[in-house]
């Protein structure tokens, strides 16, 4: 597939409104309201696009506290890994996980209602996983700059 400056355009309107029209779309790229479906569905059948969401305000739904948790795992045996990534990987409250180098082995994002949510979900989901050796966690005091647009 050839991917082109239009295509790259489309994409970053997309990422900023993905609920703008195909004819608002035309009319911002210059293309018929065809031509901008063919591309839209040539995009998602390629993989540069892989889904619509909705983003939700967390202080709306009384889920604002914030939390980056590092953890260590005690060995870093294959069977160790895919344990907790597969037992992390199923937690609500945890909306990223990453597997990185350093210090710690996995940051994860942990959105809840407070404190005391956070205590209980570590308590009784992140710390109920075996082969966890440690744990650091980092609270959010303020967001500074949140955004899901990359830019290309």
């Amino acid at each position: 597939m050839i991917f082109d400056k239009t295509d790259k355009n489309l994409l970053e309107l997309l990422q900023t409104d993905s609920k703008q029209t195909n004819k608002e779309l035309s009319n911002k790229l210059g293309l018929s309201v065809t031509a901008v479906y063919e591309r839209i569905k040539k995009l998602e059948r390629e993989g540069f696009i892989d889904g619509y969401v909705a983003l939700v305000n967390k202080a709306r739904i009384d889920k604002n506290f914030v939390v980056f948790c590092h953890v260590k795992l005690v060995q870093h045996t294959q069977d160790y890994v895919i344990k907790f990534e597969r037992e992390v990987a199923k937690i609500p409250e945890v909306l990223e996980c990453y597997h990185l180098s350093g210090d710690y082995d996995y940051l994860l994002k942990v959105l809840v209602t407070d404190m005391a949510a956070f205590r209980e979900f570590m308590v009784k989901k992140l710390t109920s996983i075996s082969h966890i050796g440690s744990t650091h966690s980092m609270f959010v005091i303020n967001e500074v700059k949140h955004s899901t647009v990359i830019r290309l």
